[in-house]
Protein backbone atom coordinates (compact mmCIF):
# COMPACT_ATOMS: atom_id res chain seq x y z
CA UNK A 1 0.00 0.00 0.00
CA UNK A 2 1.47 3.31 -1.39
CA UNK A 3 1.23 5.79 1.69
CA UNK A 4 1.78 9.75 0.43
CA UNK A 5 2.81 10.62 -2.85
CA UNK A 6 4.69 8.40 -5.23
CA UNK A 7 7.39 10.96 -6.11
CA UNK A 8 9.39 10.79 -8.97
CA UNK A 9 12.04 7.45 -7.90
CA UNK A 10 15.28 8.64 -8.31
CA UNK A 11 18.30 9.57 -6.59
CA UNK A 12 21.72 11.52 -7.59
CA UNK A 13 23.59 10.47 -4.60
CA UNK A 14 24.92 6.74 -6.07
CA UNK A 15 24.56 3.77 -7.98
CA UNK A 16 27.05 0.61 -7.81
CA UNK A 17 27.76 -1.48 -10.76
CA UNK A 18 30.32 -4.61 -10.68
CA UNK A 19 33.00 -2.31 -11.63
CA UNK A 20 32.48 1.25 -10.80
CA UNK A 21 30.79 3.01 -7.84
CA UNK A 22 29.36 6.23 -8.70
CA UNK A 23 29.32 9.01 -6.19
CA UNK A 24 27.65 12.30 -7.38
CA UNK A 25 28.88 11.40 -11.04
CA UNK A 26 32.36 10.22 -9.80
CA UNK A 27 34.23 7.30 -9.83
CA UNK A 28 34.89 6.32 -5.95
CA UNK A 29 37.96 4.75 -6.62
CA UNK A 30 39.51 6.36 -9.41
CA UNK A 31 38.23 10.49 -8.64
CA UNK A 32 37.75 10.35 -4.52
CA UNK A 33 39.53 7.45 -2.55
CA UNK A 34 43.12 9.17 -1.64
CA UNK A 35 42.08 12.56 -3.09
CA UNK A 36 39.09 14.02 -1.26
CA UNK A 37 39.32 14.40 2.93
CA UNK A 38 36.39 12.85 4.03
CA UNK A 39 34.92 16.45 5.28
CA UNK A 40 35.25 17.28 1.82
CA UNK A 41 33.27 13.61 0.92
CA UNK A 42 30.61 14.69 3.16
CA UNK A 43 30.20 18.02 1.76
CA UNK A 44 29.62 16.61 -1.99
CA UNK A 45 27.60 13.72 -0.95
CA UNK A 46 24.90 16.33 0.64
CA UNK A 47 25.38 18.99 -1.52
CA UNK A 48 26.45 17.36 -4.91
CA UNK A 49 29.28 19.32 -5.43
CA UNK A 50 32.84 19.72 -3.77
CA UNK A 51 33.71 22.42 -1.32
CA UNK A 52 35.60 25.25 -1.43
CA UNK A 53 38.79 25.75 0.26
CA UNK A 54 37.36 27.37 3.34
CA UNK A 55 34.00 25.27 3.47
CA UNK A 56 36.32 22.59 3.87
CA UNK A 57 38.48 23.95 6.61
CA UNK A 58 35.78 25.53 8.35
CA UNK A 59 33.89 22.12 8.39
CA UNK A 60 36.96 20.52 9.79
CA UNK A 61 36.97 23.16 12.30
CA UNK A 62 33.35 22.95 13.36
CA UNK A 63 33.36 18.75 13.51
CA UNK A 64 36.43 18.96 15.54
CA UNK A 65 35.00 21.18 18.28
CA UNK A 66 32.14 19.17 18.93
CA UNK A 67 33.21 15.58 18.71
CA UNK A 68 34.15 15.31 21.96
CA UNK A 69 32.78 17.09 25.38
CA UNK A 70 33.11 14.19 28.48
CA UNK A 71 30.83 12.05 29.67
CA UNK A 72 27.75 13.96 28.36
CA UNK A 73 24.02 12.12 28.92
CA UNK A 74 24.57 10.56 24.84
CA UNK A 75 27.88 9.33 26.31
CA UNK A 76 26.23 8.11 29.38
CA UNK A 77 23.81 6.66 27.47
CA UNK A 78 25.75 5.03 24.21
CA UNK A 79 28.46 3.24 27.22
CA UNK A 80 25.61 2.03 29.25
CA UNK A 81 24.33 0.29 26.11
CA UNK A 82 27.39 -1.37 25.36
CA UNK A 83 27.75 -2.66 28.49
CA UNK A 84 24.53 -4.54 28.13
CA UNK A 85 25.68 -6.04 25.33
CA UNK A 86 28.68 -5.28 23.97
CA UNK A 87 28.50 -7.44 20.95
CA UNK A 88 26.49 -4.59 19.65
CA UNK A 89 28.57 -1.29 18.48
CA UNK A 90 26.45 -0.03 16.23
CA UNK A 91 23.37 -0.13 18.87
CA UNK A 92 25.63 1.36 21.55
CA UNK A 93 26.08 4.17 19.05
CA UNK A 94 22.48 4.61 17.76
CA UNK A 95 21.47 4.98 21.79
CA UNK A 96 23.95 8.13 22.06
CA UNK A 97 22.75 9.45 18.35
CA UNK A 98 19.47 9.23 19.62
CA UNK A 99 20.32 11.43 22.85
CA UNK A 100 21.72 14.04 20.17
CA UNK A 101 19.32 17.00 20.13
CA UNK A 102 18.92 20.42 20.64
CA UNK A 103 19.19 20.58 24.99
CA UNK A 104 22.37 17.96 24.57
CA UNK A 105 24.52 18.51 21.80
CA UNK A 106 23.75 21.91 20.08
CA UNK A 107 20.78 24.49 18.29
CA UNK A 108 22.43 24.67 15.20
CA UNK A 109 19.81 24.29 12.99
CA UNK A 110 17.96 26.80 15.30
CA UNK A 111 20.83 29.20 15.31
CA UNK A 112 20.78 28.96 11.63
CA UNK A 113 16.69 30.13 11.47
CA UNK A 114 17.48 32.90 13.62
CA UNK A 115 20.06 33.82 11.52
CA UNK A 116 18.46 33.58 8.44
CA UNK A 117 15.57 35.69 9.63
CA UNK A 118 17.34 38.39 11.28
CA UNK A 119 18.96 39.13 7.77
CA UNK A 120 16.18 39.04 6.07
CA UNK A 121 14.84 41.86 8.38
CA UNK A 122 18.02 43.51 7.88
CA UNK A 123 17.88 43.63 4.36
CA UNK A 124 14.44 45.09 4.16
CA UNK A 125 16.17 48.09 5.98
CA UNK A 126 16.01 47.43 9.85
CA UNK A 127 18.95 48.29 11.39
CA UNK A 128 21.22 45.18 12.47
CA UNK A 129 21.54 46.66 16.24
CA UNK A 130 17.72 47.42 16.71
CA UNK A 131 17.12 43.24 15.24
CA UNK A 132 19.11 42.08 17.70
CA UNK A 133 17.60 44.11 20.25
CA UNK A 134 14.02 42.93 19.47
CA UNK A 135 15.15 39.57 19.20
CA UNK A 136 16.56 39.42 22.10
CA UNK A 137 13.78 41.10 24.00
CA UNK A 138 11.55 39.19 22.38
CA UNK A 139 12.97 35.89 23.93
CA UNK A 140 13.53 37.05 27.20
CA UNK A 141 9.72 38.64 27.78
CA UNK A 142 8.44 35.26 26.19
CA UNK A 143 10.90 33.20 28.66
CA UNK A 144 12.12 31.14 25.73
CA UNK A 145 15.94 30.32 26.05
CA UNK A 146 17.84 32.31 22.98
CA UNK A 147 19.78 29.74 20.43
CA UNK A 148 22.91 29.55 20.63
CA UNK A 149 23.36 31.27 23.97
CA UNK A 150 24.04 29.97 27.27
CA UNK A 151 26.03 26.64 28.35
CA UNK A 152 26.16 25.41 31.94
CA UNK A 153 29.65 25.20 32.13
CA UNK A 154 31.47 27.39 29.38
CA UNK A 155 31.25 31.01 31.27
CA UNK A 156 31.58 33.55 30.84
CA UNK A 157 32.94 32.30 27.20
CA UNK A 158 32.82 29.84 25.00
CA UNK A 159 36.63 28.97 24.10
CA UNK A 160 35.05 27.26 21.20
CA UNK A 161 33.00 29.75 19.49
CA UNK A 162 36.02 32.14 20.00
CA UNK A 163 38.57 29.96 18.18
CA UNK A 164 35.69 29.81 15.20
CA UNK A 165 35.46 33.54 15.34
CA UNK A 166 39.03 34.32 15.78
CA UNK A 167 40.14 31.73 12.29
CA UNK A 168 37.22 33.30 10.32
CA UNK A 169 38.63 36.65 11.02
CA UNK A 170 42.20 35.60 10.68
CA UNK A 171 40.91 34.18 7.35
CA UNK A 172 39.30 37.35 6.23
CA UNK A 173 36.00 35.33 6.02
CA UNK A 174 33.86 36.70 8.60
CA UNK A 175 30.87 37.95 7.27
CA UNK A 176 27.09 39.56 7.49
CA UNK A 177 26.01 36.13 10.23
CA UNK A 178 29.34 36.77 12.39
CA UNK A 179 28.63 40.60 12.49
CA UNK A 180 25.04 39.79 13.41
CA UNK A 181 25.56 37.02 15.70
CA UNK A 182 28.46 39.74 17.65
CA UNK A 183 25.68 42.69 18.32
CA UNK A 184 23.36 39.56 19.69
CA UNK A 185 25.67 38.78 21.90
CA UNK A 186 25.55 42.52 23.46
CA UNK A 187 22.06 42.69 22.81
CA UNK A 188 21.42 39.55 25.03
CA UNK A 189 23.44 40.83 27.73
CA UNK A 190 21.64 43.63 28.19
CA UNK A 191 18.31 41.87 27.99
CA UNK A 192 19.10 39.79 30.15
CA UNK A 193 20.93 41.66 32.94
CA UNK A 194 24.31 39.84 32.80
CA UNK A 195 26.55 38.43 30.01
CA UNK A 196 24.92 35.44 27.90
CA UNK A 197 27.91 33.27 26.16
CA UNK A 198 27.94 32.31 22.96
CA UNK A 199 28.46 28.94 22.57
CA UNK A 200 29.56 26.70 19.95
CA UNK A 201 26.41 26.36 18.34
CA UNK A 202 25.96 29.77 17.20
CA UNK A 203 29.33 30.41 16.15
CA UNK A 204 29.41 27.11 14.20
CA UNK A 205 26.01 28.63 12.65
CA UNK A 206 27.38 32.22 11.71
CA UNK A 207 30.71 31.31 10.29
CA UNK A 208 29.04 28.30 8.35
CA UNK A 209 26.43 30.75 6.57
CA UNK A 210 29.03 32.83 5.98
CA UNK A 211 30.96 30.55 3.50
CA UNK A 212 27.75 29.93 2.41
CA UNK A 213 27.49 26.52 3.25
CA UNK A 214 24.07 24.84 2.79
CA UNK A 215 21.49 24.53 6.17
CA UNK A 216 21.82 20.78 5.20
CA UNK A 217 25.37 20.56 5.64
CA UNK A 218 24.94 22.51 8.87
CA UNK A 219 22.38 19.76 9.92
CA UNK A 220 24.29 16.68 9.84
CA UNK A 221 27.57 18.57 11.66
CA UNK A 222 26.48 17.67 15.22
CA UNK A 223 25.65 14.24 14.54
CA UNK A 224 28.36 13.09 12.83
CA UNK A 225 30.98 15.09 14.43
CA UNK A 226 29.36 13.39 18.33
CA UNK A 227 29.25 9.59 16.36
CA UNK A 228 33.32 10.25 16.04
CA UNK A 229 33.56 10.70 20.14
CA UNK A 230 31.06 8.07 20.71
CA UNK A 231 32.92 5.68 19.16
CA UNK A 232 35.84 6.50 21.30
CA UNK A 233 34.11 6.37 24.17
CA UNK A 234 32.70 3.04 23.37
CA UNK A 235 36.28 1.81 22.53
CA UNK A 236 37.19 2.57 25.81
CA UNK A 237 34.46 1.00 27.48
CA UNK A 238 35.37 -2.04 26.02
CA UNK A 239 39.25 -1.53 27.57
CA UNK A 240 38.02 0.19 31.09
CA UNK A 241 34.05 -0.27 31.63
CA UNK A 242 32.50 2.41 33.37
CA UNK A 243 28.82 1.73 31.78
CA UNK A 244 27.72 -0.05 35.06
CA UNK A 245 29.00 1.49 37.71
CA UNK A 246 27.42 4.89 35.92
CA UNK A 247 24.05 2.91 36.14
CA UNK A 248 24.84 2.13 39.63
CA UNK A 249 25.62 5.91 41.08
CA UNK A 250 22.52 7.24 39.12
CA UNK A 251 20.18 5.06 40.57
CA UNK A 252 21.90 5.58 44.13
CA UNK A 253 21.34 9.24 43.56
CA UNK A 254 17.46 8.96 42.99
CA UNK A 255 15.43 8.87 46.33
CA UNK A 256 12.66 6.64 45.83
CA UNK A 257 9.06 8.38 46.41
CA UNK A 258 6.43 5.96 45.91
CA UNK A 259 3.95 5.00 48.58
CA UNK A 260 5.07 2.51 50.71
CA UNK A 261 3.83 -1.31 51.25
CA UNK A 262 0.40 -1.11 52.82
CA UNK A 263 0.40 -4.65 53.99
Amino acid sequence: MLIGKRGAGVTALSRATAERIEVRGRDLAGDLMGATSFSACYFLLTTGRAPTEEQRFFLDVALVAIAEHGLTPTVQAARMTYAADPAALQGAVAAGVLGCGAVVLGTARLCVALLAGALRRIDQGASPDAVAAEVAAAHRQDKRALPGYGHPIHKPRDPRAERIFARAAARGVAGRHIDFAVRLTDAAARAWGKPLPMNVSMAIAAAMLDLEVPPAVIDGIPILARTAGLIAHLAEEAQTPIGFLMASEGEAAIRYAGVGDAS
